[in-house]
């Protein structure tokens, strides 16, 4: 059932003074704009003049015309810093820019990134492929878990479609390979495997059929939506995908709180945050 979509009129952007800090307040401004949203822009570290200039400086450099744009100085542990300010400027969208694949500039990335995603009261979106010169967003690939928080994620997968322009949403049903029950070990329990993929593959595809269907025409009438079926392990099935079909877009339920048994046992989220296909949205309900 639809019951709406978040809105994101207030970002947050925790940004480090890295090689990628231009790059990354390009990127995260221009989508400010997209949302027509309010920008805050919040560094957790002491606040020096240089430091002051510089992202002043940065900033004169950027089209801000008619963007409302805070920079806010904390000091602190990262994480609670960035997790109390989340909820003091009541923030939808938190924007991070990580880093792929780099060894010396690691800050919003790791296990920074693994516990801010559980602990943050927003939705997260983590950048890998910032642009000077925007590159359009055309294709998200977004989950069709059946999972309490699903049919949210996919309703905001298509107001973030629609308010980027993007062309097409692909639902990936990420099945276990456990729900098959079958041994095969000839051509008979190789059929009757081969029956029950189809027979759970239909289930999946018709309950996340009944989700789209919910959704006000307005959202889906411009968008070219497919269905895809996976089997294989969660997390890593659905980022590998992405990856393959180079999505301009991942856009993934928001973990649950973190336990002790969490720790132990590693969720789908963490497969994609270990190795970041494409940027990243994690939608908090």
């Amino acid at each position: 059932m639809y019951n709406g979509h978040q809105s994101f009129r207030k970002i947050l952007f925790g940004f480090a003074f890295s090689p990628k800090l231009n790059i990354n307040l390009l990127e995260t401004i221009r989508i400010a704009h997209f949302f027509n949203a309010k920008l805050i822009l919040l560094h957790v570290g002491e606040k020096t003049k240089k430091k002051e200039n510089e992202i002043n400086a940065l900033l004169q450099e950027i089209d801000t015309e008619g963007l409302p744009i805070d920079i806010q100085w904390k000091e602190g542990k990262p994480i609670k810093t960035i997790r109390k300010a989340c909820d003091e400027f009541k923030i939808d969208l938190l924007i991070l820019g990580a880093l792929q694949h780099e060894n010396m500039y690691r800050f919003y990335v790791g296990s920074i990134a693994r516990k801010l995603t559980r602990q943050v009261s927003c939705s997260v979106l983590l950048l890998i492929r910032p642009s000077e010169i925007r590159v359009a967003c055309n294709h998200l690939v977004v989950n069709g878990l059946n999972a309490p928080d699903t049919a949210n994620t996919i309703a905001n997968a298509f107001y973030v479609a629609n308010t980027l322009g993007a062309k097409q949403i692909t639902i990936v049903e990420e099945i276990l390979n456990k729900e098959i029950h079958v041994d095969v070990e000839d051509h008979r329990s190789l059929k009757k495997a081969y029956i029950i993929k189809e027979r759970l593959k239909n289930r999946e595809e018709s309950r996340v059929r009944k989700i789209v269907g919910a959704l006000p025409k307005i959202y889906t009438q411009s968008i070219k939506i497919r269905n895809q079926s996976i089997f294989g392990k969660r997390g890593y099935s659905i980022g590998h995908y992405a990856e393959v079909v180079r999505a301009d877009l991942l856009v993934m339920n928001a973990p649950s709180k973190s336990t002790i048994f969490d720790r132990i046992f590693p969720h789908d989220i963490e497969y994609i945050l270990s190795d970041l296909p494409t940027d990243l949205l994690i939608i908090r309900n």
